[in-house]
């Protein structure tokens, strides 16, 4: 179930929230627990299984680890590392386990694994990350233990960002699983907040994505130079819509229930840096590993050179974090060099330049990267790229390319447009009293516009259920 559907919005949501406002609130949590998981169930009911499994492991972890943490350091901390070994063998197996039989397979004389073929069970990447963390902060004191079952299922469960995030550490709602405080504005900005990713994701990223499909599978003697970059382009509003809108949509999603979620983007393509694009995108995720990983590590503690290393061990793992396949290590190590580079002495020569010159510098360096990170295989990377630069086989341009580019003109600038601060601006300099009239106006043409838009629709899966 997807929340960009006819069934969510007005069957599945509407019955979770009536139940949950009717029944006391002892009963929120519970009922908030049996709705994640039939949430969870509902395309692959087998693998509430593991998300149970994933659950108790880490809620007995949590408690011995509180148990033993200051009477014993040392045990507490085995505890914590068979946690970690568990948690990460789970995700190492139904998510990589073909990738490294595949690889060992082309090495003569190893063919001896087989793939398995099992199908990636959704969210596992954000909810893995998400549980694993609540024994790591009770180990650190960062946190308390949390000894009701059903509570602790909730926080791993919570279906508005289950399936991609934002990756919600257990101290940052650890108060709210006991009490949730309620009111008519929390709820009125819950809707407001869902709508725009809604928005996101149905008015703009799924059309602008038709562009990306169109040239994504262009055979190589038909890509030309500008089409190529014409085609990337489009992927990266794409990505870009189809991901904050999600996030949105499971801010908007907390609030109505009480929750509130950390902000996981914040206008990305207006960088004027590497270094800055990746503290407004996926914030969640830098944030996660930055503090269980980068500064675990050393960070920046330990000299520049051992610094360097944990940058590109973090961006390496961040790559794979995102999928099963050695492009994606190569995506991340991509930016690994660029985040180098600009440590040791970019970021100094653009903060003295024009503004305009680092945020071009940017969107270049993000938008050749969404080549690796979106295509499949280095072949198919290679052949793109050589269209962007001038080498492929398709020329610098053909007649469809205009075709295509005027046909999404008016989509092409609404994203970019959207991408940027503008609009929220503008509206924010009219009168209080002028906001409050237009803002429920607009969101409910928004929400009428959307659903006429999802009663054609077929299937349509946000980019990240692949992680």
């Amino acid at each position: 179930m997807v929340f960009s559907s006819i069934l969510f919005i007005f069957i599945y949501l509407p019955i979770v929230l009536a139940v949950y406002y009717i029944v006391p609130w002892k009963w929120r949590n519970p009922w908030l627990f049996l709705v994640n998981l039939a949430f969870y169930g509902w395309g692959e009911p087998v693998y509430i299984i593991l998300m149970l499994f994933s659950i108790v492991v880490n809620y007995i972890s949590g408690i011995y680890v509180g148990k033993y943490r200051d009477k014993n350091k040392r045990k507490a901390k085995t505890i914590l590392t068979l946690n970690i070994i568990i948690n990460l063998a789970m995700l190492m197996f139904f998510k990589y386990f073909d990738l490294f039989a595949n690889t060992l397979n082309q090495i003569p004389g190893l063919e001896i694994i087989r793939p398995l073929g099992i199908a990636l069970p959704i969210g596992i990447s954000f909810y893995t990350f998400q549980t694993m963390s609540y024994p790591i902060d009770i180990y650190r004191g960062d946190g308390d233990v949390q000894r009701n079952f059903i509570s602790f299922g909730t926080f791993v469960a919570l279906f508005p960002q289950l399936i991609a995030g934002p990756i919600i550490r257990y101290k940052d709602v650890a108060s709210q699983l006991d009490f949730r405080a309620k009111s008519a504005e929390q709820f009125a900005s819950g809707v407001r907040r869902f709508t725009i990713g809604l928005a996101k994701k149905v008015l703009i990223a799924n059309n602008i994505g038709k562009l990306w499909d169109t040239y994504s599978a262009m055979p190589a003697s038909d890509l030309t130079c500008v089409g190529s970059w014409i085609g990337i382009i489009a992927f990266s509003l794409q990505i870009y819509f189809d991901f904050s809108g999600y996030s949105d949509m499971a801010i908007g999603l907390g609030r109505m229930i009480g929750f509130e979620f950390m902000e996981n983007f914040n206008y990305p393509y207006i960088s004027h840096s590497v270094t800055e694009f990746w503290r407004r995108w996926h914030i969640s995720l830098g944030t996660w590993f930055r503090d269980y990983v980068y500064i675990p590590l050393g960070g920046n503690r330990k000299g520049k050179y051992r610094q360097l290393l944990n940058i590109t061990i973090v961006w390496a793992l961040t790559g794979f974090w995102h999928g099963a396949s050695w492009t994606f290590m190569l995506w991340g190590l991509y930016y690994a060099v660029f985040l180098i580079i600009e440590k040791l002495y970019l970021l100094k020569a653009l903060d003295k330049a024009p503004k305009f010159v680092g945020h071009v510098y940017t969107i270049f360096v993000a938008v050749c990267g969404w080549v690796l990170f979106q295509l499949s295989s280095l072949s198919k990377c290679s052949v793109y790229y050589k269209a962007m630069f001038g080498f492929g086989n398709g020329g610098f341009s053909a007649p469809s390319d205009g075709y295509y580019l005027s046909s999404f003109a008016i989509i092409f600038a609404i994203a970019i447009i959207a991408c940027t601060p503008f609009a929220k601006n503008l509206f924010c300099k009219f009168p209080e009293k002028v906001q409050s009239v237009a803002a429920p106006i607009l969101i409910s043409l928004t929400l009428v516009v959307c659903t006429g838009y999802l009663v054609d629709a077929t299937y349509n899966p946000f980019l990240y259920f692949r992680f």
